[in-house]
Parts: C-alpha cells; structure tokens; sequence
C-alpha cells in the first residue's frame, strides 16, 4: 500500500517537474501545486473561521470604492478573456469535436498559454469575493456553494495551466468568461446605489447563465469522448464530472431561491405577494 501511494506520488511529481507544455512550468503560482494549496489553506482559515472570529464584534467595513474598483477589474479582464478565446477558438484550427494542445512551433502555442495562466491568476484573485463578505460581514452570501466553487476553481485551473494550457478546455474559461463579465456587471451596478435597484431585476438570469455554462460543458466533454485527439481523456471526464457537479449545486440553488420560493408566493395568496413586493420596494 505504501508503495503504491510513493509510485503514484513519484509520477504526479514527475508530470509535474516534466509538463507537456514546460513553457508554463516556472511562470507565477504554476509547477509545484504547494504554493497553491497553502493560499487556499489559509484562504478557508480566515474566511470561515478567523475572518467571523475577528469580525464578530466589530462593525463592517464599508469598502464600497474598493468594491467598485475590484468589479471593473473584473469586467475589463473577462472581456479580454473572452477577445483571447474568440481569437483562439474562431481564428485558429480550432476543432470542436476534440482539440488537444498546440504543437510546439505553432503561433497560438503560447499566446492561449498565457491567456489560461491569466485566467488561473484571475481565479485566484476571485478568493477576495470572500474576503470581502467577512469583512463587511455578509455572512449569508458565504455559502457552501461559494466556497466549494471559488475553492474548487483555482485548483482546476492550475491542472489546466500546469498540463494543458490550450485545446478543448480553453472552451470552459471562454464562456465562464463572458458569464463572469454580466455578472460583475451586475454587482457595478448594485454597488452604486438605491437608485440603479430597479435596473437589477435579472438577478436570476445569472444563475441560469451559469446553469446553461456548465450544461454546455458537459455536452461538449461528453461528445469529445467519441473523436480521438491529443486532449487526455482523463481530463475529459474530469471535465464532465466537473460540470454535473456545479449542475447539481447551482440548480440547488436555483430551485431553492427562485422556483421553490415562488410556490410559496403564490400558496400563501395575493396578501403575502403584496407584502413581499413593498418589502423589497423600501
């Protein structure tokens, strides 16, 4: 047993030390997963536990310039996200039934490199949504759901740069990267004021978005598995499994926010819909 486990470890290591795209190997926060796994570990320390702990007699920080200034950075490098990806997916030889990794030599090889670590970077600097529901003690936003995502996330994203930083999984931060830029829109525009409330009524859409992201997902992944490429298969299923996970967590919440929120509206008559409707207006 033991052995096993050193053979197992030797390999991950070796794969590690050794990627098929080694350009990635030494660049920020790529290679050895440590670096990675220690700023998660203390990003789930100070946000369920030291975080509440600090804040619990304290008042919260406002932090809405900060806020503001956060989610334009968000908008701006999605958008550019989402100008990399086009350029890679509708201008290279892109292939939507299987694509693996650029060959050595070709023009695209590096430059969907550095747009997967820019997208791992931009995972990582996505942990600060936590950080900033406990500093403005937001407790209720920190959800199960939130935290496994933007735990989840940046690990997904380092086997991608680390291994394959190109091919058909470029396809999955495509999307997520126009999904992110609507919803960072969203909070702009939910940061600036009473008065910008009423334009904010596609709250839902946005979990539907997400929904449609990761359905997309697995169909793709699922369908790749019959046309043979370079793109492991491993990493295929990982992708599948990926995508019915977050199916199964965001339609949760879906269904618990919106769909099962609404039948009880409407069980509990005209009076309650009236009541629920001036509560939100004042």
């Amino acid at each position: 047993m033991a052995s096993a486990a050193m053979s197992l470890f030797d390999n991950i290591y070796y794969y590690i030390e050794n990627p098929i795209v080694p350009e990635t190997k030494d660049w920020l926060m790529t290679g050895n997963p440590l670096k990675l796994f220690t700023l998660l570990a203390c990003y789930l320390i100070f946000c369920l536990r030291l975080g509440p702990w600090y804040m619990k007699d304290r008042k919260p920080f406002q932090l809405r310039n900060v806020i503001k200034i956060y989610n334009i950075f968000q908008i701006v490098i999605s958008l550019y996200l989402f100008y990399e990806g086009t350029v890679y997916i509708f201008f290279t030889d892109f292939n939507f039934y299987c694509k693996g990794v650029d060959d050595v030599g070709s023009p695209s090889r590096i430059r969907i490199a550095k747009a997967v670590w820019l997208y791992y970077i931009v995972k990582i600097i996505d942990l600060m949504d936590t950080v900033f529901f406990v500093l403005r003690k937001s407790d209720r936003q920190i959800t199960s759901l939130h935290v496994h995502h933007h735990t989840l996330m940046p690990i997904a994203t380092w086997v991608a740069v680390t291994f394959f930083p190109g091919g058909q999984g470029v396809l999955i931060g495509y999307i997520n990267a126009l999904v992110h830029a609507i919803m960072y829109t969203y909070y702009l525009l939910s940061g600036l004021g009473e008065e910008y409330k009423k334009y904010l009524w596609w709250k839902k859409y946005l979990t539907m978005m997400q929904l449609i992201q990761f359905a997309i997902i697995v169909v793709h992944s699922v369908n790749s598995l019959f046309y043979p490429c370079s793109f492991p298969v491993m990493l295929k299923v990982l992708c599948i499994f990926y995508g019915v996970f977050f199916l199964n967590m965001f339609g949760k919440f879906y269904y618990y926010n919106y769909v099962k929120t609404s039948d009880k509206d409407v069980k509990n008559g005209p009076s309650k819909i009236k009541k629920k409707v001036i509560n939100k207006t004042h």
